[in-house]
């Protein structure tokens, strides 16, 4: 079963101008490479990076292990703690008194918390962009496995470091709307995978100095609560398949690499979030196919609403402003998020990306509690089947209680 899905690319840069070098990898353009503040963290895009197929792996979210008041972070300040709540519900600046860098395993054991319960944490003045690629992944790797993204450039030698790149041709933001009126695309990072990320960090390197490019988020807690009971019951077991066969064919059609071969999952719907208890909205456009069991435009027109709630209620998203120095850590599970292409002259944008992996998404505790990678192991074999089923066959399976169509 397949239904028609949103094109846009919303992991990777598009407009990235590239230079091809003898020695087997691209770059970017001499004239962008002398104008990086931070030339270590610069992308290549390297096609003899070849990686393995991601395997399952028992995951616990450092938020678990947390203190509930924050102990370990507070008694770590660098000077008196300056923050505010972007709103009630999500979203915290922290101005002054935290360095990321500096914390100790418990105080990031903290953070984790902090991040699950406010979403979003917006952290300003500091100091990862002088630490270097390797410092930042030893950082991340605190929080789980650290992902590499199948498409994207890095620094050489260092993949796991996903870098957000916007050179100072005009065309770098003209481009985009050449074809759209509005380059909004709210997704969650790479939820294709098998374990998709929990807590993520996004470190601004370079720029903006007049302001632009905000990063939006919305709170998928937030726009499953505000559902009536009764929807909130229809949509409790459905299951979403999810592709990056899309991004990878965008990738390699805009003479970019493929580092693993492309891969589906299947995630709940409708997941639940191992430290806040809670259940989320789990979907996008970018990466989701379609609602399983359902055809085609029954599966189209569920998520279309659920997108459009999303999307278009404003009292459940905040907007991060960047800034130097600035590195905003938010949790991929129960926020989405959308970049913004606002400027109109020519500016360097240099963001690197670390992405913790994270539990397998489950639909209720009791599956998170008996969760083993053995089990795992074994519903992987009739994924192919599964995807490939009509609705019918589907529902025959479930109801019928039979091997090898599960959803």
């Amino acid at each position: 079963m397949t239904v028609a899905v949103q094109s846009r690319n919303v992991d990777i840069q598009p407009t990235e101008k590239k230079e091809a070098k003898t020695d087997g990898y691209s770059r970017v353009t001499e004239k962008d490479r002398s104008l990086a503040e931070h030339p270590e963290f610069l992308p290549v895009w390297d096609p003899r990076d070849k990686f393995p197929k991601l395997q399952p792996f028992k995951h616990r979210d450092r938020g678990l292990f947390a203190d509930p008041q924050y102990k370990n972070l507070l008694a770590e300040a660098t000077g008196p703690i300056k923050q505010f709540n972007v709103t009630p519900k999500l979203g915290t600046e922290v101005r002054s008194g935290i360095q990321l860098s500096q914390l100790s395993p418990a105080a990031k054991d903290d953070l984790a918390l902090l991040v699950a319960q406010r979403g979003v944490v917006i952290f300003r003045d500091q100091d990862f962009q002088d630490k270097g690629p390797e410092f930042a992944k030893q950082w991340g790797s605190y929080y789980g496995p650290l992902h590499v993204h199948p498409v994207s450039g890095a620094p050489p030698g260092h993949p796991e470091v996903h870098v957000v790149w916007r050179g100072s041709e005009p065309t770098d933001f003209e481009i985009p709307f050449k074809r759209k009126v509005s380059n909004i695309a709210w997704h969650t990072d790479v939820s294709y995978e098998l374990q998709p990320p929990g807590l993520t960090v996004l470190a601004m390197l370079q720029g903006p100095e007049n302001g632009g490019g905000d990063t939006l988020f919305a709170d998928t807690v937030e726009a499953y609560d505000r559902l009536s009971p009764l929807m909130q019951s229809l949509i409790e077991n459905l299951k979403v398949a999810h592709t990056s066969t899309d991004q990878a064919k965008f990738a390699v059609g805009k003479g970019g690499i493929e580092r693993r071969t492309p891969v589906d999952s299947i995630h709940p719907l409708v997941r639940w979030h191992p430290v806040l208890k809670k259940k989320i909205l789990y979907f996008q456009k970018a990466f989701g196919r379609n609602i399983l069991g359902l055809k085609e435009e029954e599966s189209e027109n569920l998520l279309s609403f659920l997108f459009d709630h999303i999307k278009n209620a404003l009292d459940l998203q905040i907007r991060a402003r960047w800034e130097p120095g600035t590195v905003v850590v938010w949790d991929n599970r129960r926020v989405v998020h959308s970049a913004t292409l606002d400027w109109d002259s020519p500016e360097v944008r240099h963001a690197f990306r670390i992405t913790p992996q994270a539990e397998r998404p489950v639909h209720s505790q009791e599956e998170y509690d008996n969760w083993t990678v053995e089990k795992e192991l074994e519903e992987l074999k009739s994924l192919e089947a599964t995807l490939a089923a009509d609705p019918g066959d589907l529902y025959a399976a479930l109801q019928k209680g039979l091997d090898g169509l599960k959803i």
